[in-house]
Protein backbone atom coordinates (compact mmCIF):
# COMPACT_ATOMS: atom_id res chain seq x y z
CA UNK A 1 0.00 0.00 0.00
CA UNK A 2 1.60 3.71 -0.81
CA UNK A 3 1.61 5.87 1.63
CA UNK A 4 0.50 9.25 1.11
CA UNK A 5 3.53 11.82 0.98
CA UNK A 6 2.83 15.58 1.55
CA UNK A 7 5.74 17.71 0.14
CA UNK A 8 7.52 21.17 0.66
CA UNK A 9 8.94 22.85 -1.91
CA UNK A 10 11.35 26.35 -2.40
CA UNK A 11 13.45 27.51 -5.31
CA UNK A 12 16.96 27.68 -4.84
CA UNK A 13 20.18 28.39 -7.11
CA UNK A 14 20.55 24.67 -8.75
CA UNK A 15 16.27 24.72 -9.55
CA UNK A 16 13.86 23.10 -6.78
CA UNK A 17 14.46 21.75 -3.03
CA UNK A 18 12.02 19.63 -1.67
CA UNK A 19 11.45 17.84 1.80
CA UNK A 20 8.77 14.88 1.53
CA UNK A 21 6.82 13.43 4.86
CA UNK A 22 5.02 10.31 4.56
CA UNK A 23 2.17 9.49 7.36
CA UNK A 24 4.63 8.02 10.19
CA UNK A 25 6.98 11.07 9.70
CA UNK A 26 9.64 9.48 7.99
CA UNK A 27 11.43 12.40 5.53
CA UNK A 28 12.83 12.18 2.17
CA UNK A 29 14.78 15.37 0.56
CA UNK A 30 16.84 16.03 -2.83
CA UNK A 31 17.24 19.01 -5.18
CA UNK A 32 15.40 18.71 -8.51
CA UNK A 33 16.59 20.54 -11.31
CA UNK A 34 13.05 21.12 -12.77
CA UNK A 35 9.34 21.17 -11.07
CA UNK A 36 8.07 18.73 -14.46
CA UNK A 37 11.02 16.30 -12.51
CA UNK A 38 9.89 17.03 -9.52
CA UNK A 39 6.27 16.16 -9.61
CA UNK A 40 6.77 13.32 -11.87
CA UNK A 41 9.19 11.54 -8.76
CA UNK A 42 5.98 12.26 -6.68
CA UNK A 43 2.91 11.92 -8.26
CA UNK A 44 1.66 10.33 -5.54
CA UNK A 45 1.83 13.37 -2.89
CA UNK A 46 -1.02 14.58 -1.11
CA UNK A 47 -0.25 17.65 -1.19
CA UNK A 48 2.45 20.05 -2.23
CA UNK A 49 3.12 23.44 -1.01
CA UNK A 50 5.62 25.70 -2.82
CA UNK A 51 6.89 29.07 -2.02
CA UNK A 52 5.93 30.38 -5.79
CA UNK A 53 3.54 32.45 -6.99
CA UNK A 54 0.85 30.70 -8.84
CA UNK A 55 -2.59 32.67 -9.39
CA UNK A 56 -1.74 35.05 -11.52
CA UNK A 57 -2.74 39.10 -12.62
CA UNK A 58 -2.93 39.37 -16.09
CA UNK A 59 -4.79 41.55 -18.66
CA UNK A 60 -5.59 44.08 -16.16
CA UNK A 61 -5.68 44.57 -12.08
CA UNK A 62 -3.92 46.33 -9.09
CA UNK A 63 -2.06 43.17 -7.42
CA UNK A 64 -3.04 40.00 -6.17
CA UNK A 65 -5.17 40.20 -2.72
CA UNK A 66 -3.15 37.25 -1.18
CA UNK A 67 -0.06 39.58 -1.21
CA UNK A 68 -1.46 42.29 0.56
CA UNK A 69 -3.21 39.86 3.41
CA UNK A 70 -0.08 38.35 3.82
CA UNK A 71 1.83 42.22 4.39
CA UNK A 72 -1.19 42.93 6.63
CA UNK A 73 -0.63 40.16 9.28
CA UNK A 74 3.72 40.29 8.86
CA UNK A 75 4.01 43.53 9.94
CA UNK A 76 5.73 45.33 10.96
CA UNK A 77 8.57 42.72 11.27
CA UNK A 78 8.39 40.52 8.20
CA UNK A 79 6.39 42.09 5.30
CA UNK A 80 9.20 43.21 3.30
CA UNK A 81 9.25 39.60 2.81
CA UNK A 82 6.39 39.43 0.47
CA UNK A 83 6.56 41.17 -2.71
CA UNK A 84 4.02 41.20 -5.74
CA UNK A 85 5.22 39.14 -8.50
CA UNK A 86 4.68 40.05 -12.54
CA UNK A 87 1.72 39.65 -14.47
CA UNK A 88 1.40 37.16 -16.68
CA UNK A 89 2.43 39.39 -19.19
CA UNK A 90 5.61 39.70 -18.24
CA UNK A 91 7.09 36.54 -17.79
CA UNK A 92 8.21 36.57 -21.40
CA UNK A 93 9.98 39.64 -21.37
CA UNK A 94 13.80 39.76 -21.98
CA UNK A 95 15.44 41.89 -19.38
CA UNK A 96 14.40 44.08 -16.37
CA UNK A 97 13.03 46.95 -18.23
CA UNK A 98 11.42 45.55 -20.70
CA UNK A 99 9.64 43.24 -17.39
CA UNK A 100 8.59 46.56 -15.99
CA UNK A 101 7.33 48.75 -19.20
CA UNK A 102 4.90 45.38 -19.11
CA UNK A 103 3.70 45.45 -15.56
CA UNK A 104 3.58 48.76 -15.53
CA UNK A 105 0.77 48.93 -18.60
CA UNK A 106 -0.60 45.88 -17.12
CA UNK A 107 -0.86 46.72 -13.77
CA UNK A 108 -0.09 50.15 -12.97
CA UNK A 109 3.67 49.63 -11.26
CA UNK A 110 7.26 48.57 -12.14
CA UNK A 111 8.33 45.30 -10.54
CA UNK A 112 11.16 45.10 -7.76
CA UNK A 113 14.48 43.13 -8.83
CA UNK A 114 13.63 40.95 -6.48
CA UNK A 115 10.31 39.69 -8.26
CA UNK A 116 11.96 39.73 -11.41
CA UNK A 117 15.01 37.82 -10.42
CA UNK A 118 12.26 34.93 -9.75
CA UNK A 119 10.27 35.15 -13.02
CA UNK A 120 11.87 32.31 -14.85
CA UNK A 121 10.76 29.80 -11.68
CA UNK A 122 7.30 31.79 -11.91
CA UNK A 123 7.11 31.35 -15.66
CA UNK A 124 8.49 27.38 -15.42
CA UNK A 125 5.20 26.84 -12.80
CA UNK A 126 2.75 28.50 -14.80
CA UNK A 127 4.12 26.70 -18.06
CA UNK A 128 3.86 23.01 -15.87
CA UNK A 129 0.27 23.63 -14.74
CA UNK A 130 -0.73 24.23 -17.83
CA UNK A 131 0.55 21.04 -19.31
CA UNK A 132 0.05 19.37 -16.17
CA UNK A 133 -3.94 19.96 -14.87
CA UNK A 134 -3.88 17.02 -12.72
CA UNK A 135 -1.62 18.74 -10.99
CA UNK A 136 -3.74 22.14 -10.02
CA UNK A 137 -5.01 21.88 -7.05
CA UNK A 138 -2.56 19.55 -5.64
CA UNK A 139 0.43 22.06 -5.70
CA UNK A 140 -0.30 24.82 -3.83
CA UNK A 141 0.92 28.03 -3.32
CA UNK A 142 2.05 29.08 0.67
CA UNK A 143 5.04 31.56 1.99
CA UNK A 144 7.27 30.38 4.26
CA UNK A 145 6.76 33.27 6.61
CA UNK A 146 3.30 32.69 6.83
CA UNK A 147 3.78 29.20 7.51
CA UNK A 148 5.76 30.29 10.49
CA UNK A 149 3.40 32.75 11.38
CA UNK A 150 0.37 30.59 11.94
CA UNK A 151 3.10 28.14 13.95
CA UNK A 152 3.99 30.75 15.74
CA UNK A 153 0.60 31.50 17.33
CA UNK A 154 -0.44 34.21 14.38
CA UNK A 155 2.77 35.76 15.52
CA UNK A 156 5.36 37.21 12.60
CA UNK A 157 9.13 36.02 13.33
CA UNK A 158 11.29 38.56 15.19
CA UNK A 159 14.79 37.89 13.27
CA UNK A 160 15.38 37.99 9.96
CA UNK A 161 15.77 34.26 8.26
CA UNK A 162 19.55 34.73 7.27
CA UNK A 163 20.41 36.10 10.71
CA UNK A 164 21.45 33.48 13.44
CA UNK A 165 19.02 34.48 15.79
CA UNK A 166 16.29 33.92 12.75
CA UNK A 167 17.67 30.21 11.98
CA UNK A 168 17.38 29.40 15.57
CA UNK A 169 14.04 31.12 16.03
CA UNK A 170 12.45 28.92 12.94
CA UNK A 171 14.26 25.51 13.86
CA UNK A 172 12.86 26.00 17.43
CA UNK A 173 9.53 26.17 15.69
CA UNK A 174 10.07 23.43 13.66
CA UNK A 175 11.20 21.01 15.90
CA UNK A 176 8.38 21.46 17.96
CA UNK A 177 6.04 20.86 14.94
CA UNK A 178 8.30 18.10 13.71
CA UNK A 179 10.81 16.94 16.33
CA UNK A 180 13.45 15.84 13.13
CA UNK A 181 13.51 18.81 11.78
CA UNK A 182 16.74 19.27 12.76
CA UNK A 183 18.37 16.26 11.97
CA UNK A 184 16.82 16.86 8.29
CA UNK A 185 18.47 20.65 8.21
CA UNK A 186 22.00 19.52 8.95
CA UNK A 187 21.39 16.27 6.75
CA UNK A 188 20.71 18.66 3.83
CA UNK A 189 23.39 20.98 4.95
CA UNK A 190 26.17 18.16 4.70
CA UNK A 191 24.85 16.78 1.54
CA UNK A 192 24.97 20.06 -0.56
CA UNK A 193 27.18 22.99 -1.32
CA UNK A 194 25.93 26.06 -0.64
CA UNK A 195 26.32 27.90 -4.11
CA UNK A 196 23.58 25.54 -4.96
CA UNK A 197 21.25 25.38 -1.59
CA UNK A 198 21.36 28.16 1.09
CA UNK A 199 20.77 27.57 4.65
CA UNK A 200 17.01 29.60 4.67
CA UNK A 201 16.14 27.02 1.32
CA UNK A 202 16.70 24.53 3.42
CA UNK A 203 13.91 25.79 6.28
CA UNK A 204 11.51 27.32 3.94
CA UNK A 205 11.25 24.24 2.13
CA UNK A 206 10.83 22.53 5.48
CA UNK A 207 8.45 24.61 6.90
CA UNK A 208 6.47 24.14 3.77
CA UNK A 209 6.63 20.45 4.34
CA UNK A 210 5.41 20.39 8.04
CA UNK A 211 2.66 22.54 7.00
CA UNK A 212 1.22 20.64 4.30
CA UNK A 213 1.26 17.57 7.08
CA UNK A 214 -0.48 19.62 9.18
CA UNK A 215 -3.24 20.57 6.75
CA UNK A 216 -4.43 16.72 7.74
CA UNK A 217 -5.17 17.99 11.26
CA UNK A 218 -5.90 21.42 11.16
CA UNK A 219 -7.99 23.22 8.77
CA UNK A 220 -6.63 24.03 6.08
CA UNK A 221 -6.24 28.34 5.44
CA UNK A 222 -6.04 30.65 3.11
CA UNK A 223 -5.25 34.53 2.28
CA UNK A 224 -7.49 35.55 1.48
CA UNK A 225 -10.25 33.81 3.07
CA UNK A 226 -12.03 33.62 -0.33
CA UNK A 227 -9.16 33.39 -2.82
CA UNK A 228 -9.97 34.73 -6.29
CA UNK A 229 -8.94 33.17 -9.40
CA UNK A 230 -6.65 34.15 -12.27
CA UNK A 231 -7.45 34.39 -16.06
CA UNK A 232 -6.50 30.84 -16.28
CA UNK A 233 -9.09 29.61 -13.38
CA UNK A 234 -5.68 29.29 -10.96
CA UNK A 235 -6.26 30.48 -6.96
CA UNK A 236 -4.25 33.43 -5.81
CA UNK A 237 -3.71 32.52 -2.61
CA UNK A 238 -1.41 31.81 -0.05
CA UNK A 239 -2.18 28.41 2.26
CA UNK A 240 -1.04 28.11 5.45
CA UNK A 241 -2.51 25.49 8.85
CA UNK A 242 -4.58 27.54 11.02
CA UNK A 243 -3.40 27.36 14.62
CA UNK A 244 -6.37 25.36 16.55
CA UNK A 245 -9.31 27.60 17.95
CA UNK A 246 -7.87 31.09 15.57
CA UNK A 247 -10.20 32.19 12.59
CA UNK A 248 -8.43 32.66 9.50
CA UNK A 249 -7.46 36.03 8.67
CA UNK A 250 -7.19 38.08 5.57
Amino acid sequence: MTIERTLGVDGCKAGWFFVALDASGEAEFALMGSISALWHAHRDAGTVLIDIPIGLISGAGSGRLCDAAARKVLRPRRHASVFSPPCREALAARGYAEACRINAGVCGKKLSKQACGIAAKIKEVDDFLREHPQAVGVVRETHPEICFWAMAGCKPMAHGKKSPAGEAERLDLLERAYPRSSTVFKAALARYRRKDLARDDILDALVNAVTAARLKDHACATLPRRPPRDRRGLAMEIVYARPSGRATSG
